[in-house]
């Protein structure tokens, strides 16, 4: 498979360190004003250079989202933006529409211009206009096949192809909806949407016996509930394709999120995990059921009638705030409760992934033992057998599944 780049989501600094941590090559994000996840906690312009910063001092790229559907007011503002983002020296801003584009050109001519994939670009002709338009990117729409993609990347040389590969999917057409708006007045278009495709909703259908509530079972049903997007096992097609980046969606995910995923698929495109071994990585995170959509063509099934989310097959324990040699004492900070005695396994870029170990000692910040780590937040030293380094999270095995190593 050839060299493809990562592209991770970072809603805030800590997602995005986790995303770089983890493995990815480049992160997107968006600032305060003009992107489609206002309700993430976002970056202010000192947080934008932060960001800048960090991950170029990395190696790493920063990709900033500018794909608002705009408006007249939105211009002026919009030239400042474009400006500021070419002094940070942000790697590219992403934009949909076309007077945005040609704003940004002016204003930032340095600034590489990648199109979002709200600008629907679903075929050749169109991804070849944005191309001569000076976009050195198009963010492919989630309804291609890799067939599709195919034809777009022989009929656009030159032209970067980027696509989603994992992560939540919209119920409208490449993210284009008006549910949000409808039902609670918040553009979803302009970065304010209420996900109500998520909601579990109860049909009523009028018949001779007037109107009979249909459900799917007792709980309701969610007939706007996309499943999941998960095209791991199917990354050496998208690559021979023509993609050259594979993005992970999810900037209103936690981080613990975005480490596994990022992990995973880090994992998967070294060749340090199968196609299975990452197929079950992936289960350990929160997810809807999934679905590879249309990259093999029409699909029908890529609804979540059932739930609006699943849970993971592991429990997130704890953050490691500083690091210990095999055998030593770990600083962590506690996520979600656990005891003497409970299995947990590693999550990290480092060898010590998977490895798993009984709690058999741990301690508070003043050094008295600890059974069970209550409290919300609390600062424990844990005594593992295998190194941990700071950014390593701890996860909690289910009991049916224990096994430790050490």
């Amino acid at each position: 498979m050839k060299k493809c780049e990562l592209l991770a989501p970072a809603g805030n600094f800590e997602k995005l360190k986790t995303a770089l941590y983890f493995g990815a090559d480049a992160v997107y994000l968006g600032g305060k004003s003009f992107s489609l996840r206002s309700f993430s906690d976002n970056f202010d312009a000192d947080g934008l250079k932060s960001a800048v910063s960090y991950a170029h001092e990395r190696g790493k790229k920063v990709y900033v989202t500018a794909n608002i559907f705009a408006k007249n007011a939105d211009f002026a503002a919009l030239s400042e933006y474009f400006a500021y983002l070419q002094e940070i020296g942000a790697d590219a801003a992403l934009v949909t529409d076309a007077g945005v584009l040609a704003l940004a050109k002016k204003a930032a001519p340095r600034l590489p211009l990648h199109i979002s994939t709200q600008a629907n670009t679903t075929n050749k002709y169109a991804a070849r206009f944005w191309q001569e338009q000076g976009a050195e990117r198009v963010v492919l729409a989630r309804e291609l096949s890799i067939a599709e993609i195919a034809e777009i990347r022989a009929y656009c040389p030159g032209l970067e192809l980027e696509a989603f590969v994992h992560g939540a999917m919209c119920i409208s057409y490449s993210g284009r909806c008006l549910l949000s708006n409808y039902l609670a007045g918040r553009d979803s278009n302009r970065g304010e949407c209420v996900q109500a495709c998520r909601w579990k909703y109860h049909l009523r259908a009028e018949g001779k016996e007037g109107e009979i509530e249909a459900e799917e079972d007792g709980r309701g049903t969610y007939i706007f509930n996309s499943k999941d997007l998960n095209l791991s096992a199917h990354l050496a097609s998208l690559a021979d394709a023509g993609v050259d980046s594979f993005k992970i969606e999810g900037r209103m995910k936690s981080a613990y999120y975005v480490a596994t995923v990022v992990n995973a698929y880090r994992r998967l495109m070294d060749g340090k995990l199968s196609a299975r071994e990452a197929a079950a990585e992936l289960d350990t995170a929160a997810h809807r059921d999934y679905t590879t959509a249309f990259a093999f063509g029409d699909n029908p099934e890529t609804v979540n009638y059932a739930d609006s989310q699943a849970a993971g097959t592991r429990v997130y324990a704890a953050n490691v705030l500083e690091g210990a040699h095999a055998g030593g004492a770990a600083l962590v900070e506690m996520r979600n409760r656990f005891r003497l005695g409970d299995e947990l396994e590693i999550l990290s870029p480092s060898d010590s992934f998977g490895k798993r170990f009984s709690v058999d000692e741990m301690r508070g910040e003043d050094g008295e033992s600890v059974a069970d780590a209550k409290l919300v937040q609390q600062k424990l030293r844990i005594f593992c057998p295998y190194e941990l380094c700071s950014g390593d999270i701890l996860r909690k095995v289910p009991e049916g599944e224990r096994c430790a190593d050490g």
